[in-house]
């Protein structure tokens, strides 16, 4: 799900359950790279982790307020708090590591 500057706040700060960030931009080769990665941890993880993706290129105003300096840079939010944030890709056992500490899962 795509969010943008007007509706980040009800899709990722408001949502009931914990939201996966995907901070990008269509450049960015190894977002591209890691898209199959990032596809298998939302099939793994639905109905317990939202995942929004969100366009650096169409959004500065949130990559700034997020302070955004790399992509990719993915992010974790529970009850509207960001936990743990992540800059560059990962392999798929890594970001379960990542998901499941951030969320205290681990």
């Amino acid at each position: 799900m795509a969010a943008g500057e007007t509706d980040c706040r009800a899709q990722v700060l408001q949502a009931p359950s914990p939201v996966r960030v995907d901070f990008w931009a269509p450049w960015c080769g190894p977002l591209r790279a890691m898209a199959p990665v990032l596809e298998t941890i939302a099939k793994e993880y639905a109905g317990r982790i939202k995942v929004v993706k969100v366009n650096t290129e169409e959004n500065r105003d949130l990559a700034k307020q997020y302070a955004i300096q790399a992509i990719p840079t993915l992010m974790l939010f529970d009850k509207g708090k960001l936990k743990e944030p992540f800059v560059g890709a990962l392999p798929v056992q890594q970001l379960r590591v990542w998901i499941g500490k951030s969320m205290g899962w681990l």
